[in-house]
């Protein structure tokens, strides 16, 4: 049963329900601080580099694909049985992954496990805070879904610098498993929708936010009838591919660049900073730019940034620079594209819409991180990886220049003006 919030609530009150997207972002946000465990389970066990990018690979596709269900899910049920099981599922693929003897038991366990989890986790707040944020649409998603991109900035250094060196990767993993597990109730607490048809008491939408947004609610059957999907889903795939593959590289990377580990995981908390940034200002930028003008623009920037990291990212100035770059450019694409998803199509089955384009990351999660360390295996270096990477963001870039919002038919513009 759906839980509602009726529409006499104060202002307080909606903003509670960032927090509730915060505390379960920040938890589901820590595998973005994968790398911290290559280097110790490579050592472990002897694995290749490709080898073990795998776990990984697997993880964003599962986390894609179940986002759809979770989605569809909470459109029909509301979010708290939702979070409810993306939660549990989260913290118990983390936990059970520490007792990892093979290739099988960490990709089932962190992959599969950890990786659905993470997709109902993540399919609640984006829906909600559309719902409860049509004034500031773009600016609460991206606040929400900024957990996401900052939980590596705690648990990266959390990890990297204290837990592994002190107490071994298993026990980091048992830690982090019972961590977000408490982090994910508060978060199923929090979470729930308001009343449909709910406005923020005094607000009107201006002629402009009129016009940004979709009049009716498609169905996702509609959705992927339009041409603008396809458009958005094929930049969005290419233009994460090339930041997941930083993401799943950036300790191994910083330290063939003969950095320390020191240097290399504070690495990890200058990207989420940045990945947090994308998310939130970028954001804010697309209520004010308009959606596809600040993708346009971020996606443009990660062409350069790409090019640039590995000639550069000896330096430590250098590295810290194009690092928070690339992960602010990563993090523009997850909030304002999910924020693009209610303004083209409504926000009655965003759930559902949205994870039919967020299909794109699961798509990205067999790209990015593949490139990374295959390109390694073979060439020693990174160097074609990050050239591969610019090359992917310049078709995205492409893509995104031709995406536009779907244009209603006159026959449901005219019905919408007699009933009005």
């Amino acid at each position: 049963m759906e839980a509602t919030v009726g529409t006499g609530e104060n202002t307080m009150n909606r903003w509670w329900r960032i927090v509730g997207g915060l505390s379960m972002n920040l938890a589901l946000g820590a595998v973005y601080a994968w790398s911290i465990f290559v280097a110790p389970i490579q050592k472990e066990f002897g694995w290749s580099r490709a080898d073990v990018s795998v776990i990984f690979m697997v993880l964003v596709a599962v986390f894609g694909l179940t986002f759809i269900a979770g989605g569809r899910i909470q459109d029909k049920l509301g979010p708290r049985l939702v979070s409810f099981i993306g939660a549990t599922l989260n913290a118990v693929g983390f936990f059970m992954a520490g007792y990892t003897n093979s290739i099988g038991w960490i990709v089932f366990w962190l992959g599969v496990v950890a990786a659905t989890g993470q997709g109902f986790g993540y399919a609640t707040p984006i829906p909600v805070m559309s719902k409860w944020f049509p004034d500031k649409r773009g600016l609460a998603v991206g606040l929400a879904v900024a957990g996401y991109g900052g939980g590596s900035a705690i648990f990266g250094p959390l990890g990297g610098n204290l837990l592994i060196p002190t107490y071994g990767w298993r026990n980091t993993f048992f830690a982090f498993g019972i961590i977000f597990f408490v982090m994910g109730m508060i978060a199923t607490w929090l979470l729930q929708n308001p009343k449909p048809g709910y406005k923020p008491a005094g607000w009107e939408p201006s002629q402009a936010t009129k016009a940004a947004a979709s009049h009716r609610d498609y169905a996702p059957s509609e959705v992927v009838k339009t041409p603008g999907f396809y458009l958005l889903w094929l930049a969005y795939a290419l233009g994460t591919s090339a930041g997941l593959m930083v993401i799943s590289q950036l300790v191994p990377f910083a330290r063939a660049q003969g950095h320390s580990l020191t240097v290399a995981t504070t690495a990890i908390l200058v990207g989420a900073a940045g990945n947090a940034s994308g998310r939130i200002l970028s954001g804010w930028m697309s209520d004010h730019l308009g959606r596809l003008n600040t993708l346009r623009l971020m996606i443009g920037i990660s062409v350069a940034a790409m090019a640039l990291l590995f000639h550069v990212g000896s330096s430590v100035a250098a590295l810290y620079f194009l690092v928070f770059a690339v992960y602010w450019c990563y993090g523009t694409q997850l909030s304002v594209n999910a924020s693009t998803a209610a303004d083209f199509w409504g926000t009655k089955n965003v759930g559902a819409n949205y994870g039919l384009l967020f299909t794109a990351w699961g798509v990205a999660g067999l790209i990015g991180p593949r490139i990374g360390g295959r390109m390694f295996d073979i060439y020693g270096n990174y160097q074609y990886a990050f050239y591969a990477g610019a090359l992917i963001c310049l078709v995205a870039l492409c893509f995104e220049l031709l995406a536009r919002r779907p244009s209603e038919t006159k026959k449901v513009v005219t019905a919408k003006a007699a009933a009005a």
